[in-house]
């Protein structure tokens, strides 16, 4: 998953972004509406958290030019706790739920959850393949029923495999699916985090394929023999 924080107060932002990516959420911040705009208009996210207060650009109109493009996106509003027109300005404009200032970081964190499985078309929470089985909401990894300690990262990659299970994912979309917005990751970064993870699940049966130039393809142990090593 993959989240864009549009938010000025550099110390909320800074909290919010180190809070987000440990809990396994590629979160790029931007800290005005202009930012925000082009962010938006040229790059693929899960969900948007939108302060209103932006400078450049306010984040009402950021949020009305992303819903002119027709975007399903879902939408987080931040406001201050006495706005109550601007929160039904938003909410009027298309945003699917908002948080006062100050909050608790948990409940942000559960609403992130509950409009990220929205996000997602309402389909199943939990990804089956073989003996692997994801829960997208509680960001949790199984083989054979036992859970696996996968880092943030490995989340993120076995995430990205699995929605594309049969298909092949190239380092490419690796790069832009876990990595930060604006921030360089080399494709020998992604060999490293591919080679953790498959250390960690194909004693359980699981294996990522690697089709040389291509990019690699998760499959089960007992249809390797189909697919290029």
């Amino acid at each position: 998953m993959r989240i864009l924080l549009a938010e000025d107060d550099s110390v909320l932002a800074d909290g919010l972004t180190r809070s987000l990516r440990q809990s396994g959420y590629a979160t790029d911040c931007v800290k005005n509406g202009l930012e925000a705009d082009t962010a938006l208009s040229t790059q693929d996210f899960d969900l948007l958290i939108l302060d209103l207060g932006l400078p450049k650009m306010p984040g009402l109109e950021v949020l009305r030019r992303l819903r002119a493009r027709n975007s399903r996106l879902p939408v987080l509003i931040l406001t201050a706790a006495d706005s109550v027109d601007e929160r039904v300005k938003g909410l009027d404009l298309g945003a699917d739920d908002y948080m006062a200032k100050p909050f608790a970081l948990s409940e942000l964190e559960a609403r992130v959850r509950a409009l990220t499985r929205r996000g997602a078309g309402g389909g199943p929470t939990v990804i089956r393949h073989g003996p692997l089985s994801y829960d997208q909401v509680g960001r949790i990894a199984y083989m054979n029923d036992q859970m696996l300690d996968l880092s943030a990262r490995e989340l993120g990659l076995l995430e990205v495999l699995l929605q594309r299970t049969g298909r092949l994912v190239s380092k490419e979309q690796l790069v832009d699916h876990l990595c930060e917005w604006g921030e360089e990751v080399s494709n020998n970064a992604i060999e490293v985090y591919v080679h953790r993870l498959r250390k960690k699940i194909e004693s359980g049966g699981v294996r990522i394929a690697t089709v040389r130039g291509l990019g690699y393809c998760l499959e089960k142990i007992s249809d390797a023999g189909q697919a290029g090593a």
